[in-house]
Parts: structure tokens; C-alpha cells; sequence
């Protein structure tokens, strides 16, 4: 009880830090809008998908994926700040939990991103977009990309904890990029050189992709024959998940406790 109540306060107080940035939150909203219009419509109309289909009913759920992924950089950025600031180091002399105040930044960003993906779901709409399979597996992919995006967190968290530096954070947040260029969000894999498809196909974004692609019954699903995590994408996604906060939660929690002694 203790924890959550810990958890929670630390959640609200970077909830309120964005209640008094408001540019900030017009930045994060208006992010969705400018990435449907740019890969949309400027390169949509260059790019066939497999099968047919419209393009834009393609990209989506690459674009729900490429949000969640940039929590990495988000939260490593936010994390590298505070330690800079010495609000880490106060947090540490504070009689409360070293899991709580990750915990409260892992928890603030899940609450933005939700926020985020609300808005990008209401764009997505608007240009065409639709979860065709119905509210449950709608929901379920939803899901799919809160636990997603909770592993991103976490490894960024763990990453800031790590740099330490403001400046260094900002410029290494750009090298998530590639991470997401290289799977199957934006493009099919099967045009690529084989090493290249392997690396896209085994890329957990690109499980992700194919999660949500499966769940909103968009077009893009993986035909027979696709790499392991393709054929079995909500699996993939789930197992590529918990390993990934199963190091890195340890990891952050380690790095938080030991780096005020």
C-alpha cells in the first residue's frame, strides 16, 4: 500500500509539471497529427501495400508502435534531468520507496501515452483509419501497446539513470530512430536483403506492429511462412515485453539505489 501510495504521488507530480508546461503537452499532442500528414499522405503515396489496401490503414498501428517507442527517449531524457537537478538525489533522502519514484515516472508517462495514443487514435480516424475487428480485440491492442510501451519506459528510465546528463540524454534520444525505421512499420519486409529482413523481422517493434495490425484487422498481416514473431505477433510482443522489464526494472531500481551511496 505503502508503494502505490508513494507511486501515485510521484505520478501526479509529473502530471502537474505538465499542467504548468502547457507548451509541452501542445507538443505531445500535436506529434500524432504531424506524423499521419507526413508518412500518411507525403510518402503513403509512393508505397503499396501487400495484398492491397489503403495505406493509411497500413501505417497506423506502425505509428502507434513509433509513439510507444519514443517513451524510451522521452523517459531517459525526463530521468537524466532530474539527476542533473539533484531532484534524484532528494528523492534518495526521502523516507520512501527506491521502486516509487521510478515507478512514479514509468506511471506518468503510461498515463501521457494513453492520452497520446487517445489522440492519435481520434486522428487516425479522421484520415480514414478503422479498427475493423471490432471493441474487443480493439481494446486488446490498446493493451498490447501500454505493456509495450511500459518496457520502453523502463529502459529509458534505466538509460537516463545511467548518463546522468541532460545534454547527453537529448543528443542520444535521436538514435531510437533507426530502431524504429528497421522493422515493418512503414514498409513491408519482404523487398529487403535477406539479413536485413531478419534483423526487421526479429525486431520487437516489429511484433508489435504486426499485434496491432492483427487486432485492428488492418491490412499487412503476415502470410504463411513469416519469421516466428510475425506468425505469432501478441505472443512475441507479450515475451519480448516481460524480458525486457525483467532486466531492465532491476536494473533501474539497482542503478537508482546505488548511485546515492
Amino acid at each position: 500500500m505503502i508503494l502505490a501510495a508513494d507511486s501515485w504521488t510521484l505520478v501526479q507530480r509529473r502530471l502537474l509539471q505538465l499542467k504548468h508546461q502547457p507548451g509541452q503537452l501542445v507538443a505531445m499532442l500535436a506529434f500524432p497529427a504531424i506524423m499521419i500528414v507526413l508518412f500518411g499522405f507525403v510518402f503513403g503515396s509512393a508505397i503499396s501495400v501487400p495484398g492491397g489496401g489503403n495505406y493509411r490503414e497500413y501505417l497506423m498501428p506502425g505509428l502507434f508502435v513509433m509513439t510507444s517507442m519514443f517513451s524510451l527517449s522521452s523517459s531517459m531524457v525526463e530521468v537524466a534531468t532530474d539527476q542533473g537537478r539533484g531532484v534524484m538525489d532528494r528523492f534518495r533522502s526521502m523516507p520512501t520507496s527506491r521502486a516509487a519514484v521510478l515507478l512514479g515516472q514509468t506511471g506518468s508517462d503510461a498515463v501521457t501515452g494513453l492520452l497520446g495514443l487517445a489522440v492519435m487514435l481520434v486522428c487516425g480516424y479522421a484520415c480514414g483509419w478503422r479498427a475493423h475487428d471490432g471493441l474487443g480485440p480493439a481494446l486488446a491492442a490498446v493493451g498490447v501497446l501500454v505493456v509495450f510501451r511500459s518496457a520502453m519506459a523502463w529502459i529509458g528510465t534505466c538509460f537516463g539513470l545511467l548518463v546522468r546528463d541532460e545534454q547527453v540524454a537529448d543528443q542520444l534520444a535521436p538514435l531510437s530512430m533507426p530502431f524504429s525505421m528497421l522493422s515493418n512499420a512503414f514498409v513491408p519486409t519482404g523487398g529487403m536483403p535477406g539479413w536485413l529482413r531478419v534483423v526487421c523481422d526479429w525486431n520487437p517493434i516489429s511484433a508489435a506492429v504486426a499485434a496491432c495490425r492483427s487486432l485492428f484487422g488492418n491490412p499487412g498481416v503476415p502470410g504463411p511462412g513469416a519469421a516466428w514473431p510475425l506468425a505469432h505477433p501478441v505472443t512475441a510482443t507479450l515475451l519480448w515485453s516481460a524480458l525486457l522489464l525483467a532486466i531492465f526494472v532491476p536494473l533501474a531500481v539497482r542503478r537508482f539505489a546505488g548511485a546515492g551511496r
